[in-house]
């Protein structure tokens, strides 16, 4: 079974790239003019730490036709404080799992792959609507509809109901290089700032999975 994994390299997706039973992965990257671009590097690293196929798809202009978001929008600040705050709202970009998940359908079309594997957790729910079971069942559909095809393509997020710190944790059982992943919106230089949401739901799966954090913050 071939599969197209968006890698985003985080925690959750640097996991999921290690769970075995995936077969070969095609990873997908994307820059949409996120202000943590930083991130891509550390995909290409998780990618090339388990011997995928990498590719970073650029989404240009994507970030200028949709402000109001502090990941894409200068003038918007990242907000700090925990994550399952309602602050983090601010951290929505508009239909971006719709537009990753969509473009990564097609690929997995082209390349006849069996599915598209997302790190969507539980803990996204309450901030982001686009990371839940109803929407990937929905958008799913939709994207079978509207191909030619003689099999159907899932798109599988095995993760949907385990939280950060289950992946922390499934992260330590399979030997994830968790240093060489990103999580913060909000960087200082190649340090992560440590006062994200982003950043305090990294320390806290750390803590509470009872693993080493090999991130240097800024605070």
């Amino acid at each position: 079974m071939k599969t197209v994994l968006i890698l985003s390299g985080g925690m959750d997706s640097a996991t999921l790239a290690h769970e075995p039973g995936l077969g070969p992965l095609l990873c997908l990257s994307f820059d949409y003019g996120q202000r943590h671009v930083r991130e891509l590097t550390a995909a290409a690293a998780i990618a090339a730490a388990v011997g995928a196929e990498h590719r970073i798809l650029r989404l240009d202009g994507f970030a200028a036709a949709c402000p109001g978001s502090s990941l894409t929008d200068p003038a918007v600040a990242v907000p700090h404080g925990h994550y399952a705050a309602e602050t983090m709202k601010a951290t929505v970009v508009s239909s971006r799992n719709a537009i990753l998940l969509a473009t990564a359908f097609g690929v997995a079309v082209a390349h006849g792959a069996e599915q598209v594997a997302t790190a969507v957790h539980a803990g996204d729910h309450t901030i982001y609507p686009d990371c839940r079971e109803p929407f990937l069942v929905a958008l799913e559909e939709a994207l079978n509809l509207g191909v030619w095809s003689d099999r159907r393509i899932a798109i599988r997020a095995p993760y949907l109901a385990l939280s950060k710190i289950d992946i922390a944790r499934r992260g330590g059982e399979l030997g994830v290089p968790f240093e060489l992943t990103w999580t913060c919106y909000d960087p200082q230089g190649a340090v992560h700032c440590g006062q994200c949401g982003a950043c305090e739901e990294r320390k806290e799966a750390f803590r509470d999975a009872g693993l080493v954090d090999p991130t240097e913050y800024a605070a």
